[in-house]
């Protein structure tokens, strides 16, 4: 594309772009190639309006089981409190199955240490002061 000088009031001059002309093959040429983009943009968003409802169905209906399987664990929990185990221990039993063993001993270790710094755990003497005072 040529440039153009046009003059300016200061006597300074300005560099425009010429006008291009445009032929009625460019015309129709640009045209086609609006509606073409314009299609591909109604087809894309029509693609992902269906992704997007298809993935809000699927939600939803994990949420209805979800609820009737909380449901059923509801059910069996006021189950086993009506045979009389207590539903708080039950939790606990099964927040703890949940852990691997060496888990499990580090909370237990913890957990006794604290309640020891309380008092709340009886001080044992070492085994061997027990037996060596047996037979004196």
């Amino acid at each position: 594309m040529a440039e153009v000088f046009y003059p300016q009031g200061d006597g300074s001059r300005d560099k425009k772009p010429a006008k291009k002309s445009r032929t009625k093959v460019d015309a129709e040429q640009e045209k086609s190639a609006a509606m073409d983009g314009a299609w591909n943009q109604n087809v894309g968003t029509l693609v992902a309006r269906e992704q997007l409802r298809s993935v809000i169905e699927r939600i939803e209906r994990l949420e209805e089981e979800k609820k009737v399987i909380a449901d059923d664990i509801r059910d069996v929990f006021a189950e086993a409190k009506a045979n009389g185990f207590d539903v708080k221990v039950l939790r606990e039993v099964l927040k703890l199955r949940k852990m691997d063993l060496a888990e499990r001993q580090e909370l237990d270790a913890t957990r006794d240490l604290y309640l020891q710094a309380l008092g709340m755990l009886p001080e044992f003497e070492p085994a061997q002061a027990e037996t060596a005072g047996d037979t004196a």
